[in-house]
């Protein structure tokens, strides 16, 4: 069963009140069935199979997502030199590679999933916001994702069997019926990978990484020799002087932003990581060095294509599109799908997944909730959600927003307020006396920083005014939330730092 308790030989003293009737032996942890089941557990250390080309893999699948190179191509566009973007995407590089290693230690330490984790900041009970928060904004890109592969995999199919473009004529609820037999195709066997659980997951990470690192290098190679080495550097009139590196910290910003997600919950990831320096190695590697290889496939893609005929790429896939050979279309086509699965997998199916996990652990378990999320993920019909610029923009942006002040409250509680010193045992166990229970399991004042520095992130995020520091949102959301949490945090509190070998659970799928 999910909840079942684990079993001990002995009851240990960690838990210094005792039971009214005694400890009972079923539970000698005194571990609660609504807050503890095998899926939100924590980790043992020998069971943890997430090494240093683990996180590696990650970061070489999500850096070259589709959005990705659309966000850096447009500043190309924007009249950024590839010199500059290049240097943007470095300074976001370092910026990320600082937050990512403060988010990843706090999963090896404790071995717990971000909605256990959110109850350190905001109690046993009130993590259900932050939980839920990060998991809707996830469970809808999930569909949007699986809709633009979608896209590709029509093209592909079309590519082989040209007479597949005549179920494009027809059409129900918003897509036809060659769109929705190949989002079907692909939202199905997503369902089928994350059923088998974090560990199939990083075996396909494993997989897809270097797929994806050798087309990309392919493609500029090609886009090369197409263009007689002849690389353009710029549209025109390049930046110079305030006005350039304003635009490249601007750029940088919103490149760390673009990740907000991630550093929110990274510790979904490495509380199966091996050791703090395997975090700390597949963060280098899969961050600021393969971010810079991935600005020098931007700047020769669209460099080259530039140079070609004058016109700058919108996405990889317009490359693509152009290869005359239709086997090597197929075959980049099918590396698309394969890194945008990757993508979403680790960015968009994991969240909900334990969000709702935390919401109904006495029901579900890492599976039974995958299969929910992706059930959601459907019926909300994504491409609806796609070809609507207020939802993208005033649903998900807002949401998205608040991302910024949860990274800044839960940051700011574990590594300053409490000085990661944490008491795992308690993050499942409702008794009042317990380290996390606060007032009704919920921390009010967690709960009433988020409001306030929600309020600085929807602002920024909205108000036209304001869209100078616009890039710099996330930032300022974040820091806004730290400083509001730090300035109403309670001090004297219970630093008592206990792990949970007892009570972990190596994972078994």
């Amino acid at each position: 069963m999910a909840h079942q308790l684990p079993e001990t030989t002995s009851a240990p003293t960690l838990f210094t009140h005792s039971h009214p009737q005694g400890i009972d032996p079923s539970n000698p942890h005194e571990l609660s069935a609504s807050l503890y089941n095998e899926d939100l557990a924590p980790t043992t250390r020998k069971g943890r199979t997430w090494n240093s080309y683990s996180i590696f893999t990650l970061w070489a699948n999500d850096v070259h997502s589709l959005g990705n190179y659309a966000f850096a191509i447009g500043l190309f566009a924007l009249g950024m030199s590839g010199w500059q973007i290049l240097a943007a995407l470095g300074i976001g590089a370092i910026l990320l590679f600082a937050l990512l290693n403060l988010s990843g230690f706090m999963g090896e330490k404790t071995g717990v999933p971000f909605p256990v984790m959110s109850r350190i900041a905001f109690g046993i009970n009130g993590a259900q916001i932050p939980a839920l928060l990060r998991g809707a904004v996830a469970i809808a890109w999930f569909g949007i994702q699986t809709f633009l592969a979608s896209q590709v995999l029509s093209v592909m199919v079309i590519a082989l069997a040209p007479g597949a473009a005549s179920l494009q004529q027809t059409s129900f609820l918003g897509l036809d019926t060659l769109g929705w037999i190949c989002f079907v195709t692909l939202w199905a066997l997503q369902l089928v990978i994350v059923s088998y659980g974090m560990e199939m997951i990083r075996k396909y990470e494993a997989f897809a990484g270097p797929v994806i690192l050798v087309t990309f290098l392919a493609l500029a190679i090609w886009m090369l020799f197409e263009s007689g080495f002849n690389v353009s550097m710029t549209t025109g009139e390049s930046r110079s002087g305030l006005d350039m590196w304003v635009g490249i910290f601007g750029a940088a910003a919103l490149w760390v932003s673009i990740y907000g997600t991630f550093v929110l919950n990274f510790c979904d990831f490495t509380r199966g990581a091996s050791s703090k320096k395997a975090i700390v190695r597949g963060n280098f590697f899969g961050i600021p060095l393969n971010m810079l290889f991935f600005g020098a496939i931007v700047v020769v893609l669209t460099g080259t294509q530039f140079s070609i005929n004058g016109a700058v790429i919108s996405s990889p896939s317009d490359v693509v599109e152009a290869i005359p050979n239709t086997l090597l279309l197929v075959l980049a086509s099918g590396a698309l799908l394969i890194l945008t699965i990757a993508v979403n997998l680790m960015a968009n199916f994991v969240a909900p997944t334990y969000a709702l996990t935390n919401l109904f652990p006495k029901k579900l378990n890492f599976r039974t909730a995958a299969l929910i999320s992706g059930v959601i993920g459907l019926v909300i019909l994504p491409w609806n959600l796609y070809n609507s610029p207020e939802i993208i923009n005033y649903f998900l942006g807002g949401l998205g927003a608040l991302l910024g002040p949860l990274f800044g409250i839960i940051m700011a509680d574990y590594w300053i307020v409490r000085r990661a010193r944490i008491n795992v045992m308690d993050l499942y166990r409702t008794n009042p006396e317990g380290t996390y229970y606060f007032t009704r399991g919920v921390n009010f004042r967690a709960v009433a920083a988020l409001v306030i520095s929600s309020v600085v992130a929807l602002l920024l995020a909205f108000v036209p005014a304001l869209h100078v520091v616009g890039p710099f949102a996330w930032f300022l959301g974040s820091g806004a939330g730290a400083i509001v949490y730090l300035l109403m945090a309670k001090r004297r509190i219970d630093l008592a730092d206990i792990d949970g070998e007892a009570i972990a659970v190596t994972p078994k799928h």
